[in-house]
């Protein structure tokens, strides 16, 4: 039998520089930068977390309304999720429309 590497993690503390890693996130595909660190932070971040990292996107003026390749908002993919609603929340908080 197999043994685990590591075990799973729950409720680890993110601190302010590692909410603030994902300003640096950049895509691979052409897609919008924006667009690209704000999915990224959506996908890997609770909710309060997610708050914190959206503060540190608009003190550097990132585009909240920024779209994929496909012309979806990070707040037209969230509204599509089940649990969306706080992250919708907070993108229009920020401004997103």
């Amino acid at each position: 039998m197999l043994k685990k590497d590591k075990a799973k993690v729950l409720d680890d503390v993110w601190t302010e520089d590692h909410i603030k890693s994902f300003l640096s996130v950049r895509p691979h595909d052409g897609s919008d930068e924006d667009f690209h660190m704000l999915h990224k932070a959506y996908q890997s971040m609770r909710a309060a977390d997610f708050e914190v990292f959206v503060g540190f996107f608009g003190s550097e003026n990132r585009n909240i309304n920024a779209t994929s390749l496909q012309d979806h908002s990070v707040l037209s993919i969230v509204g599509e999720h089940r649990h969306g609603e706080e992250y919708a929340v907070i993108l229009k908080d920020a401004g997103a429309l």
